[in-house]
């Protein structure tokens, strides 16, 4: 799994260019930048030789809503921060949610939000994967991709009736159970669909002699660079950067007795790169999706029963429709987390909570002053921190090898809100 660069494209300057330069708008409205992103690119001839990348045009003020909305309001805000794989970003947020509380979740809840997040992973990468291939004129991977794809949001919605924005998780659980028979869909679909799916894009491109020349050397970011600049996910460890937040700091099923009764924690590699190359991006995301099965099956061996949200103790969930229509503490508990200010009294304080997300670390600061939403929020995604890069990817390197670079850092323009 390594691409070794051919050159370092980051060492020319505009002053090593003699003649006059351009200047070519690259979107907002470019279908390869997939949303509305903006790159300004000086050109000398086809060769770039400085980017300025804007944020773009989509923007929904997520944090600022994140002080004027409950905490579980807000779950439907990050569904759209990331729409390619938004019930990652539900977990992400009431992670750093119960930690402001100091929930401890139920084993059962647990397994279902690490499929889920698995399922994610695997939904964002084939997205990634596809579309990059696309820009550079691979159709056919799309296709198979986007086919896969679309039996992920079967999956999502059997488990909670939604397939695009999910907002599944709940403070201290998720909004409903899985019904029986889900994990035996989610068994059929990572065993008998996808792992031929991967193996087919697979060869398909990487006996592409185009797509080979296309990426192999292109988009080159080393080691250290990698680490200056903050890159988490697949950027970092496709430059050898090993860190995997699942692995570093373990949560849900990641870690050691997560169920209390000394269950083992899920065993997986992290898939790590030496090129820091386009082509080494996409090798790690392929075998991130196949660790991300192994995951998965893991996780439904040991699935527990039992309760999926904290104990009615904690006056933290919403209560069973039994005890709303058949008991008056059961409808003042609904009544006072529905209609009131009293639904959440966290204690005062700070937390800061993030997953390992398809892109990288997303994580939520919150700060409390004990009332029914956040005081101060403020996110970390892992696009805006990626796209930064991207000026020092691309200089040096041909027009035709910005979409390339672009579609490998696989940015959401929704996470670019500032």
């Amino acid at each position: 799994m390594t691409a070794t660069a051919s050159f370092q494209p980051t060492t020319l300057q505009p002053a090593d260019f003699d003649s006059d330069l351009w200047t070519l708008n690259f979107g907002p409205q470019h279908p390869a930048t997939h949303t509305t992103l903006h790159l300004v690119l000086q050109l000398d001839g086809e060769r770039v030789v400085a980017c300025t990348p804007h944020i773009g045009y989509l923007h929904s003020g997520f944090e600022k809503l994140a002080e004027h909305l409950n905490y579980n309001q807000y779950v439907v805000v990050t569904d759209r921060m990331n729409y390619v794989s938004p019930i990652a970003n539900n977990i992400a947020w009431h992670t750093a949610v119960e930690r402001l509380f100091g929930l401890e979740l139920t084993p059962r809840c647990k397994a279902i939000r690490t499929i889920c997040a698995e399922l994610a992973r695997i939904q964002d990468h084939l997205l990634c994967v596809g579309a990059s291939a696309l820009d550079l004129g691979a159709l056919t991977a799309f296709l198979w991709g986007f086919n896969e794809r679309e039996f992920i949001y079967d999956i999502l919605e059997d488990l909670c009736g939604a397939r695009f924005t999910v907002s599944y998780t709940r403070v201290g659980g998720v909004m409903q159970d899985a019904r029986p028979g889900w994990t035996d869909k989610v068994l059929s679909f990572i065993r008998n669909r996808l792992p031929k799916a991967l193996a087919d894009v697979e060869t398909l491109l990487l006996r592409n002699r185009i797509f080979i020349e296309r990426t192999k050397g292109i988009g080159v970011i080393s080691h250290d660079d990698a680490i200056s600049w903050s890159l988490t996910g697949p950027l970092a460890r496709a430059s050898g950067v090993r860190r995997d937040l699942r692995k570093d700091e373990p949560y849900l099923c990641y870690a050691e007795n997560w169920d209390g009764k000394g269950a083992p924690a899920v065993q997986f590699k992290v898939p790590i790169a030496t090129g820091g190359d386009v082509l080494a991006r996409f090798m790690v995301r392929m075998e991130e999706m196949r660790q991300s099965v192994g995951i998965i099956e893991q996780v439904i061996r040991m699935m527990p029963d039992g309760p999926v949200n904290v104990g009615p103790g904690e006056k933290l969930t919403l209560p069973d429709k039994r005890e709303i229509y058949f008991s008056i503490e059961g409808l003042i508990h609904h009544f006072e987390k529905i209609m009131t200010n009293r639904g959440f009294q966290p204690p005062l304080g700070e937390a800061y909570g993030a997953n390992e997300t398809a892109n990288g670390e997303l994580g939520f600061y919150l700060v409390s002053a004990g009332g029914n939403c956040a005081y101060r929020a403020r996110c970390r995604p892992p696009s805006f921190i990626n796209y930064q890069t991207f000026p020092k990817l691309i200089v040096g390197h041909q027009i035709s090898d910005v979409v390339a670079v672009l579609g490998s850092l696989n940015i959401i323009a929704a996470e670019l809100d500032r």
